[in-house]
């Protein structure tokens, strides 16, 4: 073969490899990739200092407690929550801040959700995140049905693909809640990291795979408990069934990871490099109806 030759197939072969690896950046796949359609994401790589994407996030303020003691004021400023690096900034502080509404709290945070923008039924849900650390920190990334405002709570059915507490620096938690399995009697796992790891040092990805008859919670490619029908007592009702929307939000304090303390680091930050939703490539009927 001639050297010119040569030289123009070495070419076409780097152009072909670039073409791959564009491609793969542009249409992210899960995980576990096979069989999985991306539906809906947002990889937050805007520039540094801008705000989330009024499009896809209604980001929520107050500073009530939220139904959990929680001791945050959640605000929309930048200081708490704004896009840095290609990442999704949750920051919370320590501050003394009155919202608008008149409630004075000793920290500030933010709570972001997709009701109104982008809600669906069944598929994979996932996020790359690292969290904060601390007593007293409470990350999550979870899911509530999209009938809330008509139904309430819990009748709404509640999906927690990833909640921490900072006392629990190793470990994360999955749960489901509806009517009868709320509070201590949630259907919940945990999941702790091999070799004792935080979860707080890396990006880790926290994903759920839901279909008709089922739940799997997945910590990067570890599927860790699958919840299903049988596993509702008698008089409980399986609500996951119709569609939910998504939440990010960084609590400070609460009735469960109890409040910080003098050993509890601020500001403390909560970074998501990407959410995506994913549907089956290969939908059953009875699926493919629900999307």
């Amino acid at each position: 073969m001639q050297s010119g030759q040569k030289r123009l197939l070495l070419l076409l072969g780097v152009i072909i490899g670039l073409a791959i690896i564009c491609d793969s950046q542009t249409t992210p796949v899960p995980a576990q990739s096979t069989g999985w359609k991306l539906v809906w994401s947002d990889e937050f790589n805007g520039p540094n200092g801008s705000a989330v994407d009024g499009s896809k996030w209604v980001v929520e303020t107050g500073g009530e407690g939220w139904g959990n003691e929680e001791l945050e004021y959640y605000t929309d400023r930048a200081a708490n929550v704004s896009i840095q690096d290609g990442n999704l900034v949750i920051k919370a502080a320590a501050e003394k801040y009155t919202g608008p509404d008149g409630v004075t709290r000793n920290y500030t945070s933010a709570r972001l959700k997709t009701l109104g923008k982008f809600s669906r039924t069944y598929g994979r849900f996932e996020a790359r995140i690292k969290v904060p650390h601390g007593q007293g920190m409470w990350p999550a990334f979870w899911m509530l049905g999209d009938d809330i405002d008509k139904v309430g709570w819990p009748a709404c059915g509640e999906i927690d693909i990833m909640e921490n507490i900072g006392k629990e620096p190793t470990v994360i938690h999955g749960s489901i809640h509806g009517p009868g399995y709320v509070g201590s009697t949630g259907i919940e796992a945990p999941y702790t990291l091999p070799g004792k790891q935080r979860f707080a040092d890396d990006f880790h990805v926290f994903a759920i795979e839901w279909d008709p008859n089922s739940v799997s919670f997945l910590v990067d490619q570890d599927l860790y408990v699958r919840r299903t029908r049988a596993d509702l007592k008698p008089g409980w009702k399986w609500v996951f069934d119709k569609p939910f929307f998504l939440i990010l939000n960084l609590a400070v304090g609460g009735d469960w990871p109890g409040n910080p303390d003098s050993s509890t680091v601020f500001p403390q930050s909560m970074l998501v490099d990407y959410v995506r939703v994913y549907q089956k490539t290969d939908l059953p009927k009875r699926e493919s109806a629900q999307r």
